[in-house]
């Protein structure tokens, strides 16, 4: 998610039309996997999160972190799909699976302060990545799961492309400045009108549902959307990166489009699971 204070005419900044492009066709590419079947979109999430994994992996290293990356991938593998397929107790389940995998493979290969860290960063590895994504599992296999990702990944973007434009057009005080200097107040403000405006229309148009359903979700998605950017851009301060890749050409890496959508997973499934119900399927 961006929200970006007033452009400065000596700052290089992303390839705008390809921006536009790569993002309306991964947008395309999801829309597609979600209705055509769910376990295409349940392939597209497992190569994203690995992508993902390689990246902060390939990033750690900077500062002398070696995760585990096998254990760590055949735990996304499996954290993903036990969460489509049996639910909140196995995403759980397999997570810890996954942390103690995770251990036990660097234990084997060495121990001491650094296989600690090594271990630290895998178990931080697999609850920022699979774990989060595990939501969206979750979601989609609902009987109106389709759906249910659509609004959230929609929601995202909303609020990405609000505080994006306004942040460009309008933005003049910063956000979070030691953080991430682009991001502005008016920004945000935009991310919330428009993921409020998207949140009530598709509330209503995808499930027929309350209003103030969807100026909930909108809110919830703002808040967890822009927290999950500070994050990563917390953590690419530290590792001195401007992007945690180059694999999505005019976005930077992967884990630069997965950031706001992985905070703001639980907080919508939350929501929906509570104030949405999905119908019973027979």
């Amino acid at each position: 998610m961006t929200q970006l204070a007033a452009p400065s005419k000596t700052r290089p900044g992303r390839d705008l039309p390809v921006a536009i492009t790569v993002g309306l066709g991964l947008l395309a590419a999801v829309v597609a996997a979600l209705f055509i079947r769910k376990e295409a979109f349940v392939v597209l999430a497992v190569l994203a999160v690995c992508a993902g994994l390689w990246e902060l992996a390939q990033a750690f290293t900077r500062r002398s972190i070696h995760l585990p990356l096998l254990p760590l991938l055949v735990g996304a593998v499996g954290i993903l799909v036990s969460a489509f397929t049996a639910g909140a107790e196995a995403l759980f389940v397999s997570f810890m699976l996954t942390v103690g995998g995770v251990m036990v493979w660097r234990v084997l290969d060495g121990s001491g302060a650094r296989a600690l860290r090594d271990i630290v960063g895998g178990a931080f590895a697999a609850a920022y990545l699979p774990f989060l994504a595990g939501f969206v599992m979750l979601m989609l296999a609902e009987p109106d799961g389709p759906r249910r990702v659509l609004v959230f990944v929609l929601l995202v973007v909303a609020s990405d492309t609000g505080g994006f434009a306004v942040g460009v057009l309008l933005g003049r005080h910063p956000l979070a400045p030691s953080v991430s200097p682009k991001k502005s107040w008016e920004g945000l403000a935009g991310s919330v009108v428009l993921a409020c405006v998207v949140g009530v229309v598709s509330i209503q148009v995808a499930f027929d549902g309350k209003p103030l359903v969807g100026v909930f979700l909108g809110l919830a998605t703002v808040v967890s959307a822009t927290l999950g950017d500070l994050a990563e851009s917390m953590l690419k301060r530290d590792l001195e990166l401007k992007d945690m890749g180059r694999l999505v050409p005019g976005h930077g890496g992967v884990l630069d489009r997965l950031d706001s959508l992985l905070l703001t997973a639980p907080a919508v499934y939350l929501i929906l699971a509570m104030l949405q119900p999905a119908p019973l399927a027979f």
